[in-house]
């Protein structure tokens, strides 16, 4: 029996895979997004990082004969752990897509999913980059350091985190994904997401995918200070079903110590959707270097007294920022220059990063139908509303986790007052149809005046939005495509 009998011959990226075809396997199309974009942010990561070397050691003339030859720095060697790699397609992507890889180390625990990686390695020729490795993760990660790991389990990548942020090198990156949704992003499990993550989800409301990416982050920089390590997210994206993370992570004393300033609690009012996050740590600037101290209570709390509304209290949960701008330039920059023919999601890929790019600090974003919804006010234009904000001196953004949300400084009760400004615009009357803490809010007096205007940022958010090379959302390339089941059966 030849191979073609034998096998399903699977093309994505440089690779192509074999799958036998007697058996179920473990292939999702829409992953490969979360392939296609991994091996664009590694490329983006590994330029930055040899540029960073190249001005710490200017004297390697190696580096800057290739300066002058190319343009670019010299991208020196670095190495890549695929912990948990199944059939091998990541790995042989990575060898075969990505300048300057000197050693892939493509694990499994399984001794057929090995058996599939060798097979795979020798079909697509790359023995001398791909290593293929029986093992478990935790006990390769312990034993070396990687420049790059690339941890994406089925489910929550928190058993492999301890053991991650000790191998990754430093400056080096580290790729999270955790599948586990209905834990990060869902109501039913407090008590697993506790015990997962160190932390509770928003329980409802409209952010729910943030704050599991929040979490996740929380997770991963608790466990990085133990060893005196910081992380520094280069991308943080919610994706169909699953969170992916890139994250830097170095030694830093004096970040290490920024950990409690970074790390939030939020309580969040499941009826009238308004939150307000409330930090652990203060940090205070003072001439000789900062000083750390406790934290003091937000007066500008919500008041809790209210018997009708409940307050639920979400988190622990990372504070700082998701993004970095300049990483997310280069990761661009990298994209302009791949294949459409290699790369199936490169419309996907520049879509989620320009709107990553732009979304602003502030955590957490709200939905305007909600709004609509508590107020009982005409639904008007998100565009409109947008630009209120805006011409109050607030900001705002588009959210990458939620099309029709927006992230905004603004407090609560100015959002809640463009509503009211607007019905009285509308020339209408407060609606009998209010509830209870809807009514309570729609009667406070009104405090200011506010300018529907288009705004000119409002003007470029709207070309995001309506720009065909800009897509955010992946079309169904399957019917019923989604999470699969396990793999199953005796091969990968």
């Amino acid at each position: 029996m030849t191979d073609a009998d034998k096998y399903t011959v699977i093309t994505e990226g440089k690779a192509n895979i074999l799958f036998p075809k007697e058996n179920q396997v473990f292939y999702n199309p829409v992953q490969q997004f979360n392939r296609d974009l991994s091996v664009t942010c590694i490329r983006a990561w590994s330029e930055i990082w040899a540029e960073e070397k190249a001005k710490k050691n200017k004297k390697r003339k190696r580096d800057e004969k290739e300066n002058e030859e190319s343009g670019k720095p010299h991208i020196p060697e670095f190495n890549i752990l695929e912990a948990l790699s199944a059939s091998g397609l990541r790995a042989i992507r990575y060898a075969k897509e990505i300048p300057g890889v000197k050693n892939i180390i493509a694990n499994d625990f399984s001794k057929d999913a090995v058996a599939s990686i060798e097979r795979n390695v020798a079909h697509n020729k790359v023995e001398e980059l791909v290593t293929p490795n029986e093992s478990d993760a935790n006990l390769v990660m312990y034993g070396k350091q990687f420049q790059v790991i690339d941890l994406d389990p089925y489910g929550s990548a928190t058993p492999f985190i301890d053991a991650a942020v000790r191998s990754v090198d430093e400056d080096g990156l580290l790729l999270v994904t955790c599948t586990d949704l209905a834990v990060l992003a869902g109501n039913s499990h407090p008590e697993k997401c506790f015990s997962s993550y160190g932390g509770q989800t928003f329980h409802g409301g409209d952010a729910t995918h943030e704050s599991a990416l929040r979490l996740v982050l929380h997770m991963i920089a608790g466990t990085a200070a133990k060893y005196g390590k910081c992380i520094e997210p280069q991308l943080s994206l919610s994706i169909d079903f699953y969170v992916r993370l890139f994250i830097r992570v170095k030694t830093s004393p004096i970040k290490v110590k920024e950990l409690a300033s970074n790390t939030m609690v939020t309580y969040h009012c499941t009826e009238t959707g308004q939150w307000k996050n409330q930090y652990f740590g203060r940090k205070v600037q003072r001439e000789k270097g900062p000083k750390f101290t406790y934290n003091t209570m937000d007066r500008s709390l919500p008041d809790f007294s209210d018997p009708e509304l409940h307050y639920y209290i979400n988190g622990p949960m990372w504070g700082g920022p998701l993004h970095n701008k300049e990483f997310i330039d280069k990761a661009l920059e990298v994209h302009s220059t791949l294949d459409p023919d290699v790369y199936g999601t490169l419309k996907r890929i520049k879509g989620m990063l320009t709107v990553a790019k732009n979304e602003i600090y502030e955590p957490f974003y709200f939905s305007p139908a909600r709004m609509s919804q508590l107020t009982k006010c005409p639904n008007f234009k998100q565009a409109e509303l947008a630009s209120a904000i805006l011409n109050a001196g607030y900001d705002v953004s588009m959210s990458h986790a939620s099309h029709e949300c927006l992230k905004t400084s603004a407090p609560f009760d100015v959002i809640i007052d463009i509503y009211k400004f607007h019905l009285k615009k509308q020339g209408l009357e407060l609606s009998k149809n209010l509830k209870p803490w809807g009514r309570k809010l729609m009667e406070t007096p009104l405090k200011g005046e506010y300018d529907f205007t288009i705004h000119p940022k409002v003007q470029e958010m709207e070309k995001t939005k309506k720009s065909r090379t800009l897509v955010r959302y992946q079309e169904n390339p399957t019917k019923n495509w989604g999470p699969k089941a396990r793999a199953q059966g005796t091969h990968v």
